[in-house]
């Protein structure tokens, strides 16, 4: 029979679990971003990366100098200078939008005022405005593109919100004229269909990492991403070694 010391040993053995599946895993809406432990301002910052549908993008024709003589335009049908060239750009709609999208508490104001109380324009008549999206704020400009009167004073606002937007990443590929998201360099089996934008943005979460616990969260967010692409991840590990040590 056996001895007490067999049953104490029998007793020590450990339980044989099974471990728990992991859960889904969840993505900022309308991106390949993991929302796995993201502040509720990281993903609205993340958010406003987000590219436009083709269906919230306008088009705008215009001349190419400005004595060019006006005739009927095969683009836009309408009446102006030509020869032009067509611009697509995000309307002020579809950017306010995207802007409640991301924080519904977005705000933003002149950076200056005059002395009468209204926005403050310089000597070009362009005015700089603050845009303040998920606690952050950053500059835009905007003028009035030559309109006058009230028409005026609405251009310069929505022209100002658009590149102050674009200084949180909203339709940047329709500002940049070269190829802004072409593919990351990828091996013969690598992942080829994320794009030099979003390592980029992975890169620059991990370089402004607070603390280790952030820094190891988002090292673990890009490297899912990019688990498939050697080149990428290389990069991603230099960046997070680089990090660690001045964090560390």
């Amino acid at each position: 029979m056996p001895g007490s010391a067999f049953l104490d040993l029998d007793a020590t053995q450990p339980e044989q679990t099974v471990a728990p599946k992991p859960g889904p895993r969840s993505f900022v809406k309308g991106t390949s971003v993991p929302a796995d432990g993201l502040s509720k301002e990281d993903i609205a910052l993340v958010i406003m990366r987000k590219p436009f549908e083709a269906n919230q993008i306008s088009k705008m024709c215009k001349a190419t100098k400005k004595d060019n003589q006006p005739g009927r335009c095969k683009d836009c049908g309408g009446w102006h200078k030509l020869p032009s060239v067509q611009l697509s750009y995000v309307g002020h709609a579809a950017l306010t939008d995207r802007l409640l999208d991301a924080d519904p508490k977005w705000t933003w104001e002149p950076l200056a005022l005059a002395p009468n109380g209204t926005p403050l324009l310089d000597a070009d008549g362009g005015m700089w405005i603050k845009l303040t999206v998920a606690g952050v704020t950053r500059l835009g400009y905007g003028d009035a593109q030559g309109k006058t009167g009230g028409d005026a004073t609405k251009e310069r606002i929505g022209d100002a919100l658009r590149n102050a937007a674009m200084r949180f990443g909203a339709a940047l590929e329709l500002w940049h004229k070269g190829d802004l998201h072409a593919p990351v360099e990828a091996e013969e089996n690598g992942d080829a269909t994320l794009t030099n934008g979003q390592l980029a943005e992975q890169l620059e979460w991990i370089a402004n990492a607070k603390d280790l616990p952030e820094l190891q969260r988002l090292y673990q967010n890009a490297y899912r991403m990019f688990e498939s692409n050697t080149p990428a991840l290389k990069q991603i590990i230099s960046a997070k070694d680089a990090k660690k040590a001045l964090v560390g």
